[in-house]
Protein backbone atom coordinates (compact mmCIF):
# COMPACT_ATOMS: atom_id res chain seq x y z
CA UNK A 1 0.00 0.00 0.00
CA UNK A 2 1.04 3.35 -1.11
CA UNK A 3 1.54 5.96 1.59
CA UNK A 4 -0.57 9.32 0.46
CA UNK A 5 1.13 12.37 1.64
CA UNK A 6 -0.77 14.81 3.95
CA UNK A 7 -2.87 17.46 2.46
CA UNK A 8 -2.28 20.82 4.19
CA UNK A 9 -4.65 23.61 3.92
CA UNK A 10 -2.19 26.02 3.07
CA UNK A 11 -1.00 23.86 -0.17
CA UNK A 12 -5.23 24.25 -1.30
CA UNK A 13 -7.14 21.13 -2.58
CA UNK A 14 -8.40 19.99 0.84
CA UNK A 15 -11.88 21.40 0.61
CA UNK A 16 -13.54 18.57 -2.39
CA UNK A 17 -14.61 20.19 -5.76
CA UNK A 18 -18.72 20.77 -6.02
CA UNK A 19 -18.96 21.92 -2.56
CA UNK A 20 -18.66 25.52 -3.68
CA UNK A 21 -18.83 27.25 -6.93
CA UNK A 22 -17.23 29.89 -6.80
CA UNK A 23 -14.09 27.92 -5.61
CA UNK A 24 -14.60 25.60 -8.34
CA UNK A 25 -14.64 28.75 -11.19
CA UNK A 26 -11.07 29.72 -9.52
CA UNK A 27 -10.06 26.33 -9.96
CA UNK A 28 -10.98 26.10 -13.61
CA UNK A 29 -9.44 29.06 -14.06
CA UNK A 30 -5.81 28.44 -12.47
CA UNK A 31 -6.26 24.33 -14.22
CA UNK A 32 -6.64 26.29 -17.50
CA UNK A 33 -3.36 27.60 -17.47
CA UNK A 34 -2.16 24.26 -19.10
CA UNK A 35 -4.29 24.26 -21.63
CA UNK A 36 -3.53 28.12 -22.82
CA UNK A 37 0.31 27.78 -22.51
CA UNK A 38 0.07 25.22 -24.87
CA UNK A 39 -2.03 26.75 -27.77
CA UNK A 40 0.09 29.88 -26.97
CA UNK A 41 3.69 27.61 -27.72
CA UNK A 42 1.92 26.39 -30.93
CA UNK A 43 1.14 30.29 -31.83
CA UNK A 44 4.54 31.25 -31.29
CA UNK A 45 6.05 28.72 -32.59
CA UNK A 46 4.20 29.39 -36.03
CA UNK A 47 4.83 33.20 -35.68
CA UNK A 48 8.09 33.42 -35.37
CA UNK A 49 9.55 30.20 -36.65
CA UNK A 50 11.28 28.83 -33.70
CA UNK A 51 10.55 25.08 -34.01
CA UNK A 52 12.83 24.63 -29.92
CA UNK A 53 10.26 27.46 -28.56
CA UNK A 54 9.27 26.54 -25.39
CA UNK A 55 6.84 28.28 -22.97
CA UNK A 56 6.88 27.15 -19.27
CA UNK A 57 6.22 28.69 -15.53
CA UNK A 58 7.91 28.17 -11.93
CA UNK A 59 7.23 29.99 -8.67
CA UNK A 60 9.96 31.60 -8.87
CA UNK A 61 9.41 34.17 -12.49
CA UNK A 62 6.14 32.86 -13.31
CA UNK A 63 5.27 32.59 -16.57
CA UNK A 64 7.96 32.66 -19.68
CA UNK A 65 9.29 31.93 -22.97
CA UNK A 66 12.35 29.87 -23.31
CA UNK A 67 14.17 30.41 -26.60
CA UNK A 68 17.75 28.82 -26.93
CA UNK A 69 20.62 30.86 -27.74
CA UNK A 70 21.26 29.94 -31.06
CA UNK A 71 17.90 31.02 -32.45
CA UNK A 72 18.16 34.39 -30.42
CA UNK A 73 18.60 36.14 -33.16
CA UNK A 74 14.96 34.94 -34.66
CA UNK A 75 13.13 36.18 -31.53
CA UNK A 76 10.48 39.23 -32.44
CA UNK A 77 11.19 42.96 -31.30
CA UNK A 78 8.04 42.78 -28.94
CA UNK A 79 9.95 40.35 -26.68
CA UNK A 80 10.90 41.40 -23.67
CA UNK A 81 14.22 39.45 -21.78
CA UNK A 82 13.25 38.11 -18.15
CA UNK A 83 16.22 35.84 -17.69
CA UNK A 84 19.43 34.91 -19.25
CA UNK A 85 20.79 31.07 -18.72
CA UNK A 86 23.80 29.38 -20.34
CA UNK A 87 22.46 27.98 -23.13
CA UNK A 88 18.65 29.99 -23.13
CA UNK A 89 17.13 32.89 -23.11
CA UNK A 90 14.03 33.63 -21.43
CA UNK A 91 11.03 36.40 -22.32
CA UNK A 92 7.92 37.81 -21.59
CA UNK A 93 5.25 39.05 -23.97
CA UNK A 94 2.55 41.84 -23.03
CA UNK A 95 -0.33 38.67 -23.37
CA UNK A 96 1.68 36.10 -21.59
CA UNK A 97 1.95 38.80 -18.39
CA UNK A 98 -1.37 39.61 -18.32
CA UNK A 99 -2.73 35.91 -18.65
CA UNK A 100 -0.03 35.33 -15.50
CA UNK A 101 -1.42 38.09 -13.83
CA UNK A 102 -5.41 36.70 -13.79
CA UNK A 103 -4.12 33.07 -13.35
CA UNK A 104 -1.61 33.80 -10.29
CA UNK A 105 -4.38 36.52 -8.67
CA UNK A 106 -7.35 33.29 -9.32
CA UNK A 107 -4.96 30.81 -7.39
CA UNK A 108 -4.60 33.48 -4.38
CA UNK A 109 -8.55 33.89 -4.46
CA UNK A 110 -8.45 30.31 -4.38
CA UNK A 111 -6.49 29.33 -1.49
CA UNK A 112 -8.38 32.55 0.44
CA UNK A 113 -11.43 31.13 -0.17
CA UNK A 114 -10.66 27.41 0.33
CA UNK A 115 -9.22 28.75 4.02
CA UNK A 116 -12.47 30.91 4.82
CA UNK A 117 -14.45 27.51 3.69
CA UNK A 118 -12.29 25.25 5.74
CA UNK A 119 -12.55 27.47 9.08
CA UNK A 120 -16.55 27.80 8.64
CA UNK A 121 -16.50 24.04 8.37
CA UNK A 122 -14.54 23.34 11.16
CA UNK A 123 -17.23 26.14 13.26
CA UNK A 124 -19.88 23.65 12.06
CA UNK A 125 -17.99 20.81 13.57
CA UNK A 126 -17.25 22.62 16.67
CA UNK A 127 -21.39 22.74 17.53
CA UNK A 128 -21.15 18.85 17.51
CA UNK A 129 -17.58 18.15 19.00
CA UNK A 130 -18.44 16.52 22.29
CA UNK A 131 -20.76 14.07 19.55
CA UNK A 132 -17.60 13.65 17.55
CA UNK A 133 -15.44 12.69 20.42
CA UNK A 134 -17.67 10.24 22.29
CA UNK A 135 -18.31 8.45 18.46
CA UNK A 136 -14.47 8.46 18.05
CA UNK A 137 -13.59 7.12 21.72
CA UNK A 138 -16.50 4.59 20.54
CA UNK A 139 -14.93 3.51 17.59
CA UNK A 140 -11.67 3.11 19.36
CA UNK A 141 -13.07 1.17 21.72
CA UNK A 142 -14.80 -1.26 19.19
CA UNK A 143 -11.39 -1.61 17.47
CA UNK A 144 -9.42 -2.77 20.34
CA UNK A 145 -12.31 -5.24 21.29
CA UNK A 146 -12.81 -6.36 17.89
CA UNK A 147 -9.18 -7.17 18.03
CA UNK A 148 -9.19 -9.09 21.04
CA UNK A 149 -12.42 -10.94 20.12
CA UNK A 150 -10.35 -12.17 17.10
CA UNK A 151 -6.89 -13.00 19.27
CA UNK A 152 -8.96 -14.85 21.50
CA UNK A 153 -11.09 -16.89 18.59
CA UNK A 154 -7.57 -17.13 16.68
CA UNK A 155 -5.51 -18.24 19.33
CA UNK A 156 -7.38 -20.28 21.12
CA UNK A 157 -7.91 -18.45 24.55
CA UNK A 158 -10.23 -18.95 27.31
CA UNK A 159 -12.74 -16.71 29.08
CA UNK A 160 -11.10 -15.54 32.82
CA UNK A 161 -13.20 -15.85 35.55
CA UNK A 162 -12.55 -12.97 37.78
CA UNK A 163 -12.76 -13.09 41.50
CA UNK A 164 -12.99 -11.45 45.16
CA UNK A 165 -11.11 -14.41 46.44
CA UNK A 166 -7.54 -14.19 47.27
CA UNK A 167 -6.21 -16.44 44.04
CA UNK A 168 -4.26 -16.75 41.01
CA UNK A 169 -5.15 -20.33 39.12
CA UNK A 170 -3.94 -20.67 36.07
CA UNK A 171 -4.10 -24.49 34.30
CA UNK A 172 -1.77 -24.80 30.98
CA UNK A 173 -1.17 -20.85 30.62
CA UNK A 174 1.20 -19.83 27.96
CA UNK A 175 3.21 -16.69 27.33
CA UNK A 176 1.29 -15.36 24.34
CA UNK A 177 4.64 -13.78 22.26
CA UNK A 178 6.62 -17.01 22.85
CA UNK A 179 4.11 -19.42 21.79
CA UNK A 180 3.83 -17.57 18.19
CA UNK A 181 7.18 -17.20 17.91
CA UNK A 182 8.52 -20.43 18.51
CA UNK A 183 9.50 -23.07 15.96
CA UNK A 184 8.99 -26.08 18.01
CA UNK A 185 5.75 -26.41 21.01
CA UNK A 186 5.09 -24.67 23.40
CA UNK A 187 4.62 -26.14 26.95
CA UNK A 188 1.93 -24.95 28.87
CA UNK A 189 2.54 -25.05 32.85
CA UNK A 190 0.11 -24.33 35.86
CA UNK A 191 0.21 -22.02 38.65
CA UNK A 192 -1.80 -22.25 41.95
CA UNK A 193 -1.13 -18.85 44.11
CA UNK A 194 -3.65 -18.65 47.36
CA UNK A 195 -3.65 -17.22 50.80
CA UNK A 196 -2.25 -20.16 51.96
CA UNK A 197 0.32 -20.20 48.90
CA UNK A 198 1.75 -16.44 48.39
CA UNK A 199 5.34 -17.06 47.11
CA UNK A 200 6.80 -19.74 44.78
CA UNK A 201 10.31 -19.79 45.15
CA UNK A 202 11.24 -21.07 41.40
CA UNK A 203 14.74 -22.57 40.58
CA UNK A 204 15.80 -24.64 37.60
CA UNK A 205 18.32 -24.28 34.82
CA UNK A 206 18.99 -21.06 32.75
CA UNK A 207 16.90 -21.10 29.95
CA UNK A 208 14.54 -23.67 31.45
CA UNK A 209 11.66 -21.05 30.92
CA UNK A 210 11.68 -19.82 34.56
CA UNK A 211 11.46 -16.34 33.24
CA UNK A 212 8.71 -16.85 30.27
CA UNK A 213 7.24 -18.79 33.32
CA UNK A 214 7.02 -15.80 35.51
CA UNK A 215 6.53 -13.53 32.43
CA UNK A 216 3.35 -15.52 31.24
CA UNK A 217 2.10 -15.29 34.71
CA UNK A 218 1.88 -11.55 34.52
CA UNK A 219 0.31 -11.20 30.95
CA UNK A 220 -2.58 -13.28 31.72
CA UNK A 221 -3.30 -11.51 34.67
CA UNK A 222 -3.22 -7.68 33.05
CA UNK A 223 -5.23 -9.56 29.59
CA UNK A 224 -7.68 -10.74 31.98
CA UNK A 225 -8.05 -6.91 33.90
CA UNK A 226 -7.98 -5.41 30.25
CA UNK A 227 -11.28 -7.37 29.52
CA UNK A 228 -9.08 -9.90 27.02
CA UNK A 229 -9.64 -13.76 27.15
CA UNK A 230 -6.18 -15.27 27.87
CA UNK A 231 -3.89 -17.66 26.92
CA UNK A 232 -4.59 -20.85 28.88
CA UNK A 233 -6.85 -24.23 29.54
CA UNK A 234 -8.85 -22.15 32.75
CA UNK A 235 -7.85 -19.15 34.87
CA UNK A 236 -9.15 -17.81 37.65
CA UNK A 237 -7.51 -14.48 38.77
CA UNK A 238 -8.69 -13.15 42.13
CA UNK A 239 -7.83 -8.90 43.33
CA UNK A 240 -4.70 -7.94 41.84
CA UNK A 241 -4.16 -4.33 42.57
CA UNK A 242 -0.92 -3.66 41.17
CA UNK A 243 2.02 -6.05 39.12
CA UNK A 244 5.32 -4.76 39.98
CA UNK A 245 8.72 -6.88 38.18
CA UNK A 246 12.44 -6.95 38.75
CA UNK A 247 13.55 -8.58 35.74
CA UNK A 248 16.66 -8.36 33.54
CA UNK A 249 19.92 -6.64 33.85
CA UNK A 250 20.48 -3.34 32.84
CA UNK A 251 22.38 -0.08 33.52
CA UNK A 252 22.05 3.78 33.82
CA UNK A 253 26.01 4.38 33.39
CA UNK A 254 24.84 8.17 32.55
CA UNK A 255 22.72 8.30 35.93
CA UNK A 256 25.94 7.32 37.32
CA UNK A 257 23.76 4.07 38.29
CA UNK A 258 25.29 0.47 37.97
CA UNK A 259 23.21 -2.74 36.87
CA UNK A 260 23.35 -3.72 40.70
CA UNK A 261 22.11 -0.28 41.75
CA UNK A 262 19.72 0.01 39.24
CA UNK A 263 18.56 -3.67 40.83
CA UNK A 264 18.47 -2.61 44.07
CA UNK A 265 16.42 0.60 43.38
CA UNK A 266 13.63 -1.28 41.75
CA UNK A 267 13.75 -3.74 44.44
CA UNK A 268 13.26 -1.08 46.92
CA UNK A 269 10.50 0.44 45.33
CA UNK A 270 8.55 -3.14 44.94
CA UNK A 271 9.22 -3.20 48.58
CA UNK A 272 7.97 0.14 49.43
CA UNK A 273 4.75 -0.03 47.30
CA UNK A 274 3.54 -3.53 46.96
CA UNK A 275 0.50 -4.76 48.65
CA UNK A 276 -0.96 -8.41 50.03
CA UNK A 277 -2.79 -8.02 46.44
CA UNK A 278 0.02 -7.12 44.25
CA UNK A 279 1.66 -9.40 41.68
CA UNK A 280 5.05 -9.18 42.10
CA UNK A 281 7.83 -11.17 40.01
CA UNK A 282 11.63 -11.15 41.39
CA UNK A 283 14.12 -12.89 39.23
CA UNK A 284 17.83 -13.79 40.62
CA UNK A 285 17.92 -10.75 42.76
CA UNK A 286 21.66 -10.21 44.50
CA UNK A 287 23.25 -11.27 41.58
CA UNK A 288 25.31 -8.45 41.06
CA UNK A 289 27.17 -8.64 44.44
CA UNK A 290 29.26 -10.77 46.01
CA UNK A 291 27.47 -14.55 47.33
CA UNK A 292 27.30 -13.88 50.65
CA UNK A 293 25.96 -10.14 50.38
CA UNK A 294 23.58 -11.35 47.74
CA UNK A 295 22.08 -14.49 49.22
CA UNK A 296 21.39 -12.25 52.62
CA UNK A 297 19.71 -9.62 50.36
CA UNK A 298 17.56 -12.09 48.57
CA UNK A 299 16.66 -14.14 51.77
CA UNK A 300 15.91 -10.63 53.71
CA UNK A 301 13.76 -9.55 50.14
CA UNK A 302 12.05 -12.74 50.53
CA UNK A 303 11.27 -12.87 54.03
CA UNK A 304 9.27 -9.25 53.38
CA UNK A 305 7.51 -10.01 50.88
CA UNK A 306 6.53 -13.30 52.72
CA UNK A 307 5.94 -12.26 56.11
CA UNK A 308 5.56 -8.38 55.81
CA UNK A 309 3.84 -8.05 52.94
CA UNK A 310 2.17 -11.25 51.88
CA UNK A 311 1.97 -10.28 48.17
CA UNK A 312 1.52 -12.95 46.02
CA UNK A 313 5.68 -13.21 44.63
CA UNK A 314 7.30 -15.36 41.94
CA UNK A 315 10.93 -15.51 43.13
CA UNK A 316 13.19 -17.35 40.93
CA UNK A 317 16.79 -17.69 42.19
CA UNK A 318 20.09 -19.94 41.77
CA UNK A 319 20.77 -19.31 45.38
CA UNK A 320 19.20 -23.01 46.42
CA UNK A 321 19.45 -21.91 50.40
CA UNK A 322 16.55 -20.07 49.26
CA UNK A 323 14.68 -23.28 49.08
CA UNK A 324 14.82 -23.46 52.47
CA UNK A 325 12.22 -20.48 52.83
CA UNK A 326 9.05 -23.66 52.00
CA UNK A 327 10.65 -25.74 55.54
CA UNK A 328 9.84 -21.89 57.83
CA UNK A 329 7.35 -20.05 56.49
CA UNK A 330 3.69 -21.70 55.58
CA UNK A 331 2.98 -19.72 52.36
CA UNK A 332 5.99 -20.14 50.79
CA UNK A 333 6.12 -23.19 47.99
CA UNK A 334 9.48 -24.51 46.01
CA UNK A 335 8.60 -25.10 42.12
CA UNK A 336 11.40 -25.92 39.26
CA UNK A 337 11.54 -26.17 35.89
CA UNK A 338 12.45 -29.27 34.73
CA UNK A 339 15.62 -31.02 32.79
CA UNK A 340 17.50 -34.07 31.51
CA UNK A 341 20.68 -34.58 32.10
CA UNK A 342 23.50 -36.91 30.71
CA UNK A 343 27.25 -35.82 31.47
CA UNK A 344 27.63 -32.61 29.93
CA UNK A 345 24.49 -32.26 27.70
CA UNK A 346 21.25 -31.05 28.96
CA UNK A 347 17.50 -30.99 27.56
CA UNK A 348 15.20 -28.80 28.70
CA UNK A 349 11.82 -29.84 29.83
CA UNK A 350 10.39 -26.53 30.05
CA UNK A 351 7.72 -27.98 32.21
CA UNK A 352 7.44 -27.17 35.94
CA UNK A 353 7.31 -29.38 38.54
CA UNK A 354 6.51 -28.98 42.77
CA UNK A 355 9.70 -28.88 44.57
CA UNK A 356 13.28 -27.92 44.33
CA UNK A 357 15.58 -28.18 41.54
CA UNK A 358 18.70 -30.13 42.40
CA UNK A 359 21.10 -27.89 40.69
CA UNK A 360 21.51 -25.06 37.99
CA UNK A 361 23.09 -27.02 35.37
CA UNK A 362 25.61 -23.92 34.34
CA UNK A 363 28.33 -26.05 33.19
CA UNK A 364 25.94 -27.65 30.73
CA UNK A 365 24.65 -24.55 29.61
CA UNK A 366 28.13 -22.83 29.35
CA UNK A 367 28.65 -25.73 27.21
CA UNK A 368 25.86 -25.38 24.75
CA UNK A 369 27.17 -21.66 24.10
CA UNK A 370 30.30 -23.09 23.22
CA UNK A 371 32.55 -22.27 25.84
CA UNK A 372 36.13 -24.15 25.39
CA UNK A 373 36.39 -27.95 26.95
CA UNK A 374 39.29 -26.84 28.40
CA UNK A 375 37.46 -24.03 30.34
CA UNK A 376 34.84 -26.53 31.44
CA UNK A 377 37.36 -28.72 32.56
CA UNK A 378 38.93 -26.47 35.09
CA UNK A 379 35.55 -25.42 36.33
CA UNK A 380 33.95 -28.63 37.03
CA UNK A 381 37.33 -29.09 39.00
CA UNK A 382 36.65 -25.80 41.02
CA UNK A 383 33.19 -26.14 41.26
CA UNK A 384 34.03 -30.11 43.21
CA UNK A 385 36.33 -28.12 45.23
CA UNK A 386 34.07 -25.54 46.34
CA UNK A 387 31.47 -28.20 46.96
CA UNK A 388 33.85 -30.38 49.16
CA UNK A 389 35.51 -27.05 50.98
CA UNK A 390 39.02 -27.99 49.76
CA UNK A 391 39.78 -24.66 47.63
CA UNK A 392 43.15 -25.64 46.16
CA UNK A 393 45.90 -22.26 46.37
CA UNK A 394 45.72 -20.72 43.28
CA UNK A 395 49.31 -21.50 42.16
CA UNK A 396 47.79 -25.05 42.01
CA UNK A 397 45.22 -23.88 40.16
CA UNK A 398 47.29 -21.93 37.82
CA UNK A 399 49.49 -25.31 37.11
CA UNK A 400 46.15 -27.05 36.21
CA UNK A 401 45.79 -24.93 33.35
CA UNK A 402 48.67 -24.95 32.43
CA UNK A 403 48.42 -29.01 32.13
CA UNK A 404 45.08 -28.27 29.33
CA UNK A 405 47.37 -28.79 26.62
CA UNK A 406 47.38 -25.95 23.76
CA UNK A 407 45.14 -27.75 21.22
CA UNK A 408 42.52 -28.80 23.30
CA UNK A 409 42.33 -25.35 24.68
CA UNK A 410 41.00 -24.03 21.77
CA UNK A 411 39.02 -26.33 20.42
CA UNK A 412 35.30 -25.45 21.03
CA UNK A 413 33.25 -27.75 23.90
CA UNK A 414 30.75 -28.96 21.65
CA UNK A 415 30.41 -31.62 20.02
CA UNK A 416 31.16 -32.88 23.45
CA UNK A 417 31.30 -36.65 22.43
CA UNK A 418 34.00 -37.49 20.02
CA UNK A 419 34.63 -41.28 20.05
CA UNK A 420 32.32 -44.05 19.66
CA UNK A 421 33.46 -45.46 22.50
CA UNK A 422 30.92 -42.76 24.51
CA UNK A 423 27.66 -44.05 24.70
CA UNK A 424 25.47 -42.22 22.21
CA UNK A 425 23.67 -39.01 24.82
CA UNK A 426 20.48 -39.01 23.27
CA UNK A 427 19.84 -42.52 24.04
CA UNK A 428 21.21 -41.99 27.53
CA UNK A 429 18.31 -39.46 27.98
CA UNK A 430 15.70 -41.75 26.92
CA UNK A 431 16.78 -44.64 29.52
CA UNK A 432 16.64 -41.95 32.70
CA UNK A 433 13.04 -40.87 31.41
CA UNK A 434 9.66 -42.51 32.45
CA UNK A 435 7.55 -42.10 29.65
CA UNK A 436 4.47 -42.41 31.88
CA UNK A 437 5.09 -39.50 33.58
CA UNK A 438 5.18 -37.28 30.60
CA UNK A 439 2.33 -35.45 29.57
CA UNK A 440 2.17 -35.39 25.02
CA UNK A 441 3.25 -31.86 24.77
CA UNK A 442 6.33 -32.70 26.69
CA UNK A 443 6.98 -35.83 25.01
CA UNK A 444 6.97 -34.00 21.78
CA UNK A 445 8.84 -31.35 23.12
CA UNK A 446 11.62 -33.76 24.57
CA UNK A 447 11.34 -35.47 21.24
CA UNK A 448 13.07 -31.70 19.71
CA UNK A 449 15.75 -31.76 22.05
CA UNK A 450 16.49 -35.21 21.57
CA UNK A 451 16.70 -34.88 17.81
CA UNK A 452 19.21 -31.34 18.53
CA UNK A 453 21.68 -33.39 20.85
CA UNK A 454 21.87 -36.51 18.36
CA UNK A 455 22.98 -33.52 15.31
CA UNK A 456 25.34 -31.98 17.81
CA UNK A 457 26.59 -35.43 19.07
CA UNK A 458 27.53 -35.68 15.23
Amino acid sequence: MVDTPPVLIRDGGVIRDGFSPELDELRELAAGAHRYLEELEAREKAATGISTLKVAYNRVHGFYIEVSRASAHLVPMHYVRRQTLKNNERYIIPELKEYEDKVLNAQSKGLALEKKLYEALLDRLLEQLQPLQHSAIALAQLDVFANLAERAESLNYCRPQLTGDEVIDIEEGRHPVVEQVMSEPFIANPLLMSEQRKMLVITGPNMGGKSTYMRQTALIVLMAYIGSFVPAQRARIGKVDRIFTRIGASDDLASGRSTFMVEMTETANILNNASRHSLVLMDEIGRGTSTYDGLALAWSCADALANRLHAYTLFATHYFELTELAGLWSEVVNVHLDAVEHEDTIAFMHAVQEGAASRSYGLQVAALAGVPKAVLTLARQKLAELESGQTLPAREVKKALSRQPDDEALQPSLPLFETEAEPDPALMMLDELDPDELSPRQALALLYQLKQARQTER
